[in-house]
């Protein structure tokens, strides 16, 4: 086994223990954004207000020595407020860039189902190149750029769906649910001391376990997880299978494969193997696929969810031996 894929690794887990001391719980919501950091991808994060999504992605920069940014998507947000715009110095009679929030590592994006289509587009380009266009002059971000959108699923009112061409565009969907109640119980007995999950992150309790340029030295090493073909064919079978179930309407493309594949290989990592199984893709199948697919109007409502069709399809594509 390579010592670079051990250093990899050891970074993961020493990013969980990290992330631990601030993020009680939700094991699986830190896999999945370690998941999309190291892949270099974005993720959609669905959870109602409380649950410690900002302070997730705001922990996650700090192990990983990356720089935070938060924007608070509201209807009468313009794109120049995300990018930045150029201003007339009168000193040195020149325009100076006054940049925006989207110069930053890993960006927040608060209910991004809030703004209107025009400025949900402003990050489409910062997601796919990592560059931005402001007065026809392109800014590159860095190569790190990683977006965390937040919805609510429960408040739909005033709000802007996002088109199902962005939503293709994250990697992940992670849903972050209430915690457990020995967790909730936890986080209540640590919110009475000085060991408050808020507490704990702005007293400098939480290390950097690597720093942001070496992320991408790291990310290199997961090519190194052995991907048997068997397995591709597999993984290739199950998105096929989602354009052509009887309940669904818009089955996964070919963006979706990609993802899978991906996700699937760093899942490996993070269970510290070298090689990816099968078990690998069935549990990131969920977060690849289940904002990319839509259900046919008369399956839904029979109420039938698409979390349901996806084990179906889980259920019905032989597995490889």
């Amino acid at each position: 086994m390579n010592d670079t894929l051990d250093q990899l690794k050891e970074v993961l887990g020493r990013a969980r223990q990290e992330v631990a001391k601030v993020i009680i719980g939700q094991q699986t919501v830190v896999d999945h954004a370690l998941i999309a950091i190291f892949t270099n991808h974005h993720a959609l994060i669905e959870g109602v207000p409380g649950i410690a999504k900002t302070l997730l992605v705001r922990t996650l920069g700090r192990v990983l020595g990356c720089d935070f940014n938060r924007i608070q998507f509201t209807p009468d947000l313009m794109p120049a407020d995300i990018t930045g715009i150029n201003v007339f110095n009168l000193q040195k009679n020149e325009f100076t860039l006054v940049r925006g929030p989207i110069f930053t590592t890993f960006l927040l994006a608060d209910e991004i189902n809030r703004a209107p289509a025009k400025t949900q587009s402003a990050l489409l380009q910062a997601m796919q190149e990592r560059q931005v266009t402001i007065d026809r002059e392109s800014h590159v971000l860095s190569p790190n750029f990683t977006v965390f959108a937040t919805q609510n699923p429960v408040e739909y009112e005033g709000t802007y769906p996002l088109p199902e061409a962005q939503k293709d565009r994250f990697m992940l969907k992670i849903n972050m649910d209430y915690p457990e109640r020995e967790d909730e119980l936890l986080l209540a007995k640590r919110s009475l001391g000085q060991e408050a999950p808020e507490a704990t992150l702005a007293a400098g309790h939480v290390q950097s376990v690597v720093k942001a340029d070496e992320l991408g030295i790291l990310r290199a090493q997961l090519e190194k997880l052995t991907v048997r073909d068997e397995l591709v064919a597999y993984l290739v079978d199950l998105i096929r299978a989602t354009r052509q179930h009887e309940s669904v309407l818009v089955g996964a493309g070919p963006r979706a494969t990609q993802a899978l594949l991906l996700a699937s290989r760093a899942q490996g990592a993070l269970a510290e193997r070298d090689f990816v199984t099968p078990d690998d893709i069935k549990a990131m199948a969920f977060p690849v696929l289940e904002h990319r697919l839509i259900l046919r109007p008369e399956f839904e409502i029979e109420g039938l969810s698409i979390r349901e069709v996806i084990e179906k399809i889980l259920q019905t594509v032989a597995v490889p031996r």
